[in-house]
């Protein structure tokens, strides 16, 4: 079952710019920076609330991130949702007609399990699923 929405991906093609305007002009805390090989970008994390905003900046001139820059500029990339079994909200999914880019999860930032439901099948929205190491969950 999703348990609250964790964060709004947004694609950006400088992320030390980005996080300038997030950080020092809107005044959220910066938590973390990291690179993702499995999605080929550096995020940085900030938080919002019990709501992350995820920047994303692509490693790879091929990679999904700079192909969704490329055709729609940057913005809003995703909106994903945590949730507690991966599996079964993936099953839950299909079930109900979403269309998922993966099979499987794959590894996600910071340890975690995820899955994005195609936009087609979401009303024109990228939708992440994710799942958190146990530890990590509240």
């Amino acid at each position: 079952m999703i348990e609250k929405v964790d964060h709004l991906g947004i694609a950006v093609r400088d992320l030390e710019a980005a996080i300038r305007v997030w950080r020092d002009a809107l005044g959220l805390h910066l938590e973390r920076i990291e690179e993702v090989p499995t999605e080929k970008v550096r995020t940085a994390f900030f938080a919002a609330g019990e709501t992350h905003i995820e920047l994303l900046q692509s490693t790879d001139p091929a990679g999904p991130v700079a192909r969704s820059i490329e055709k729609r500029g940057e913005g809003i990339h995703h909106v994903a949702f945590a949730v507690d079994d991966i599996e079964e909200a993936m099953a839950r999914g299909r079930a109900a007609g979403l269309e998922f880019l993966s099979d499987e999860p794959r590894p996600g930032a910071g340890g975690t399990r995820v899955v994005f439901a195609h936009p087609r099948s979401a009303y024109g929205v990228l939708v992440e699923l994710v799942e958190k190491p146990r530890e990590d969950r509240r």
